[in-house]
């Protein structure tokens, strides 16, 4: 057991860094795999390895110099400082932390920010490009970020219109037998979709938007033979697009339209994963100035930290 002594001696802070029945700390403890105690002086850390503790309290300044900045923290912040904190500083961090531009605001008024080093970046791609294809495990934000995006322009008139499509074939599924009309099919393939938009924009504005067109869902299938222009498009779930699938996407392509693909290598529903689209795509359109390729790895996870733990255990080698 070593330990090191701290300034968190302000109750707010101490609850604001620890978190609500010691969320945050708990957080802490399953990341390193150790106990930490946590006094009002000294923080207590179950180990003898004197770098894990140097890194440890590490994270309790950063954590102590934001809530100091009136920021408050979650188990994601936790977990995410405590993931990077061997390739940054902490003046690094906190200038990520309390420098951040808001994205755009919920429905409720709440600002929404990013939270990783890498969604900064991507909002930076979005906004210099017209093609982006981002991939990436399960829970970096690629598709929320984007929906962010989206709405934003079309709020600010950018783009008039906001297209959402997915493949359903190839992830087992042909929409020809399941019931209900085109809409009806693809609405259940498309929730994070349609909880994103909702933060965003409120369930009545959405329902609205689709029904006068201005929000649509086009199955993949359904993009032949069309020009797509002064519109967001988003493909998601894009690993599971055939090569001709997404030559047949990109192509659509028209004037101010911006095109977003997301989806994940490692969740491939083809019968052969060699056969997807996605892959096929980063592979081959690389160093093409107006599109942005866009990789996120398990640090950028900002989910449960065990989804970092599950993506990590059952990824191929």
């Amino acid at each position: 057991m070593i330990k090191f002594n701290h300034n968190i001696i302000d109750n707010n802070h101490l609850q604001n860094i620890l978190g609500e029945y010691d969320k945050n700390l708990n957080a802490l403890i399953y990341y390193f795999q150790t106990n930490i105690i946590v006094t009002m002086k000294e923080v207590h850390v179950d180990t003898s390895d004197d770098k894990l503790v140097k890194k440890i309290e590490d994270i309790f300044v950063c954590l102590y110099s934001l809530s100091a900045s009136k920021i408050s923290i979650r188990e994601r912040d936790v977990v995410y400082i405590a993931s990077i904190i061997d390739n940054m500083t902490i003046s690094e961090i906190l200038d990520f932390y309390l420098n951040r531009h808001e994205i755009i605001k919920n429905f409720a008024g709440k600002p929404l920010f990013p939270k990783t080093l890498s969604q900064v970046e991507y909002l930076k791609a979005l906004n210099k490009n017209n093609i982006i294809l981002s991939y990436g495990p399960a829970g970096v934000g690629k598709t929320y970020i984007a929906v962010l995006d989206a709405v934003k322009r079309f709020k600010s008139g950018q783009y008039s219109k906001i297209i959402l499509s997915r493949p359903i074939v190839e992830a087992g599924e042909s929409l020809g037998y399941l019931p209900g009309e085109i809409k009806e099919k693809v609405d259940p393939y498309l929730t994070p979709l349609y909880d994103s938009l909702y933060e965003l924009l409120g369930k009545r504005t959405v329902e609205d938007l689709i029904e006068n067109g201005i929000i649509e869902i086009a199955p993949l299938a359904y993009m032949r033979g069309r020009t797509l222009e002064n519109a967001y498009v988003i493909l998601d779930e894009a690993q599971n697009t055939t090569r001709k699938q997404i030559k047949l996407f990109l192509t659509r392509l028209g004037f101010n339209a911006k095109m977003v693909i997301t989806g994940d290598l490692t969740q491939v529903d083809l019968l052969n994963s060699k056969d997807s689209g996605l892959k096929f795509a980063i592979d081959r359109l690389s160093n093409i100035p107006g599109i942005k390729i866009m990789e996120f790895n398990n640090n950028d996870v900002v989910r449960n930290p065990l989804v970092q733990r599950i993506i990590e255990r059952l990824s191929d080698d």
